[in-house]
């Protein structure tokens, strides 16, 4: 019987044994990130670049408010 892999947050690399972790999806797969770590995601995403494969390149959204 395999074990299930721990999770860790791309940002901070605390694990889901440490903190809750939120699962989102990009560019075809899962990612997760910790509460504390995500108004880093939503507000300076280029933060993330080395972290996050292909995030330094996706500039602002259009959406509506």
């Amino acid at each position: 019987m395999s074990e299930e892999p721990v999770h860790t947050c791309l940002s901070c690399k605390c694990t889901e044994e440490k903190i809750p972790l939120l699962a989102l999806k990009f560019r075809g797969g899962t990612i997760h990130i910790c509460p504390q770590c995500l108004p880093t995601l939503i507000h300076q995403p280029e933060k993330l670049a080395g972290k996050l494969p292909g995030i330094d390149t996706t500039g602002p959204v259009e959406h509506e408010h």
